[in-house]
Formats: structure tokens, C-alpha cells, sequence
């Protein structure tokens, strides 16, 4: 028997985002089968769908197997990852007081008139942000830190003695020189399978990176994952319905087979704090499964702290959860044998792989970057260069690079705009 639960008050939990949850923060711990809703016995009012011993062993087994080494030791988890470390692998972290001066300083305007106290702004910031520890994940840069022997305490004494304008000058040039362009959380092992949509350093959508080096052993998680799209179909017919309409617009080479999910995260035995989830398909719902080589750990309940239950995912269990909507994270995982190993995975589509073309427009993409990157002659080669460059997907060299490559036909699917100068041209001198 199914045990059902219908939520009529959620807590506000916005200060916990990024904190470690335990058992203060839950009242009821679920470990039978459940379905619980939040105001009313409704699909979109869904919190989560639980059952015990979903999975058959051999789908488990198969799923660990071919899902684990995707788990590599991770900084892009933000909040996720909890409450930062003292130093970021030997980095220091750039604290929320640094922050607000330098952007203080950038945003100042020039001295058109008389400027206010320097030193009262920088004792107000110090005073509103001093003790105030950033979630922006970002460090200094330790070789040149060290090697121009720079310290922000002094280079502000110093700064504040300057016009407006140099103070933001020198805020720039801090930034470019010192601050690293990455953004860091606490380093994890977590890491993703499946595929991946575009980011501006990365223009195309693509296999990730243990996907495209390691699909024979990927290929051994698909029963599991078509067993989960079985059970999300049966459960959530409506929410699975809405996520197999928008999964039916991507090119199938960019989805599990049979199944409505793209991408999966893969988290080995690591506590995430209060957070969440963002960037999968929004009407659709998250799920969360665990394997283990053994079992043989404690903990790591996952916790909703707005509803104050928590529920004992296990191997082999099928869990639903909104994710977006509910705050979670999870209680300590405590690993009782040195080979233990506690495997979670989040498997979803990625709401930006709408945005794809088909796989071979996307292919396309990517050996058009790696031409340019690898053209010593072309104008815009430079040291370090990665092919990339502003309106380059605009550009007449794009156009003619995917005409030859992927023909007419294909330009005027995806860059409809491509011919219109040819037309007018030809229409005009007939």
C-alpha cells in the first residue's frame, strides 16, 4: 500500500541554500512506498513519487558499472558543494569585502564633481561585507599573486589615493590580472554522462567528455535508465508526457535510447548542501537513484527541509522529485568499509538541448571552430586562440564553410537570413 501524503504549509528555507542539512532539519523520514503533494492530490502539485526496490539487481549492477568512472573530482558544483573550504586547491578564495570594492571602484564615475570620502565607502563596505563568505567561487591566482608579490590590502591603501578614474582603471586591471575567470565551488567527485548542450566556450552540442571516451561502457546503464523512463511514464503520466513531447524535437543521437532523458549527473558519495536544481526540463520532473558496489553505508537521506521530511533512498529505489520547486540536500553518508562507495544519479534532459540543430548541424559547428583554430593563416590566429570569435555564426565564412560541408539546404534551415543579400542582389540587377 502506497502511503500518501498531501503538504498544506511550506517553510521559507532561503537562508539555508548552500548549508549542510542533518536531522534538524526534518520531522518525518519516508522509507515505504510514498506519494506526496504540496496544497493538493495533483500532478503539477507533485513533491515526489518514492518506491522501494524498483530496480531489478542486474539493471543495478549494470547501471554501476557503466556509470561510476563519469564521477571525476569536480570545482563547478556551487552551492551544491556546501560551504567553501578554507583555500580552493592551494588558491585563495576571493572574499565578498574584495568583491564589492572592486566593483565599487569600476562602477565609479568620472570626478565631475567633488568625490565623497574614499576611506568612509571602504569602512562601510569592510563593515557590511567583512565577515560575509562569497558563494561566487572565485580565487585569486596564486603564481601571479606570487610572482608580483600583490597583497589587496596594501594595493587598496594605495588605491584609495588615486582619482576616480585611476581607481577604476586599476579595479580592471585587478581583475584581469589577479582573479581567475573560472568560478570554483569545494572540490567533489561528481561529473556527467549523456550529452551536453552549447556554452560559449564550447558552441556545440556534443557527447560529454566520458560519454565520447568510455560509450561501450555507458551503454551498459541503458537498461536502468529505460527502466526509469518506464517507471516515470507509469507514475507521472503527464509530467512524462509533456517531457516525451519535448525530448521528441531533439535528434534521438542526443537522447539515451528510449528514454526521455539527455544527460545524467553522477555523483560519487558526495553530501550535496541546500540547494536547487536548475537547467533541466522545467514541466517534466527530476529523479534521484543510488547505486552501490556493496551497500555498506549509512546516511545521506535527502532532505526537503520546506516540508521537513526526508526520504532513505537505498539501491534499487525509484524516487520522483520537484527538484526545482522543493529545497533539498543531503544528510552525512557514512561509509562503513574502506571499498564502499555510494553512487547517486540525477538523470534528466537538459532544457537548452532544445536549442540544438541536428546532430550533424552540431558536428558541423564543431569542425568549423577546430578549422579556424588550427588555420595558422587565418586573420584572426593568435597565441592560444580557440577558434572562437564574436558574430562568428553570423559570418559569411560560417555560411560558406556549412554550404560546402552540409549543403544549401542545410544553411537555409538553420540561417534562413544567409541567402537574403544574395536575393535582394540578384533581384535588383535581374
Amino acid at each position: 500500500m502506497t502511503k500518501l501524503i498531501v503538504i498544506t504549509k511550506r517553510n521559507d528555507c532561503f537562508h539555508l541554500q548552500g548549508q549542510f542539512l542533518d536531522e534538524t532539519h526534518y520531522d518525518t523520514l519516508i522509507e515505504e512506498d510514498t506519494d506526496c503533494y504540496i496544497l493538493q492530490e495533483n500532478e503539477d502539485f507533485i513533491a515526489f513519487k518514492f518506491r522501494k526496490n524498483f530496480f531489478s539487481k542486474e539493471e543495478q549492477e549494470q547501471a554501476y558499472v557503466g556509470l561510476r568512472e563519469a564521477a571525476t573530482q569536480s570545482q563547478n558544483r556551487g552551492m551544491a558543494a556546501g560551504p567553501k573550504a578554507a583555500t580552493c586547491l592551494g588558491r585563495e578564495w576571493v572574499t565578498e569585502f574584495q568583491m564589492r570594492v572592486l566593483e565599487h571602484f569600476k562602477k565609479a564615475q568620472e570626478e565631475t564633481v567633488i568625490a565623497t570620502n574614499i576611506e568612509d565607502e571602504i569602512s562601510s563596505l569592510r563593515e557590511q561585507y567583512g565577515n560575509t563568505e562569497t558563494t561566487r567561487g572565485m580565487v585569486w591566482l596564486g603564481a601571479q599573486v606570487k610572482q608580483d608579490n600583490f597583497n589587496f590590502e596594501t594595493w587598496l591603501s594605495e588605491a584609495t589615493k588615486l582619482s576616480i578614474a585611476e581607481r577604476r582603471r586599476e579595479a580592471n586591471e585587478v581583475m584581469e590580472t589577479y582573479i581567475s575567470d573560472t568560478t570554483y565551488a569545494n572540490p567533489v567527485f561528481s561529473g556527467i554522462a549523456g550529452w551536453f548542450d552549447r556554452y560559449p566556450r564550447i558552441p556545440y552540442g556534443r557527447a560529454t567528455s566520458y560519454t565520447q571516451h568510455s560509450f561501450e561502457k555507458f551503454k551498459m546503464s541503458f537498461p536502468f535508465l529505460q527502466s526509469l523512463d518506464k517507471g516515470f511514464k507509469k507514475l507521472l503520466p503527464k509530467r512524462h508526457a509533456a517531457q516525451r513531447a519535448a525530448a521528441d524535437k531533439i535528434d534521438p543521437a542526443f537522447l539515451v535510447p528510449n528514454t526521455v532523458f539527455t544527460t545524467i549527473t553522477v555523483n560519487k558519495t558526495f553530501r550535496t548542501a541546500a540547494h536547487y536544481d536548475a537547467g533541466d526540463f522545467s514541466q517534466g520532473l527530476s529523479n534521484l537513484l543510488v547505486l552501490s558496489n556493496n551497500g555498506n553505508y549509512s546516511g545521506g537521506y535527502l532532505v526537503l527541509p520546506e516540508i521537513r521530511i526526508a526520504i532513505n533512498v537505498r539501491p534499487g529505489d525509484l524516487l520522483l522529485v520537484n527538484n526545482h520547486e522543493c529545497m533539498h540536500g543531503n544528510t552525512p553518508i557514512v561509509l562503513n568499509d574502506d571499498e564502499a562507495e555510494r553512487i547517486s544519479l540525477v538523470c534528466y534532459l537538459r532544457e537548452k538541448m532544445l536549442e540544438l540543430g541536428s546532430k550533424d548541424y552540431e558536428d558541423h559547428r564543431y569542425q568549423f571552430v577546430e578549422s579556424r583554430r588550427k588555420n595558422p593563416e587565418h586573420p584572426m590566429q593568435r597565441r592560444l586562440w580557440n577558434g572562437i570569435s564574436e558574430g562568428m555564426w553570423d559570418s559569411q565564412e560560417w555560411y560558406d564553410y556549412l554550404e560546402k560541408q552540409g549543403g544549401r539546404a542545410m544553411v537555409e534551415k538553420y540561417h534562413p537570413k544567409a541567402y537574403e543579400k544574395i536575393s535582394t542582389l540578384e533581384d535588383l540587377f535581374g
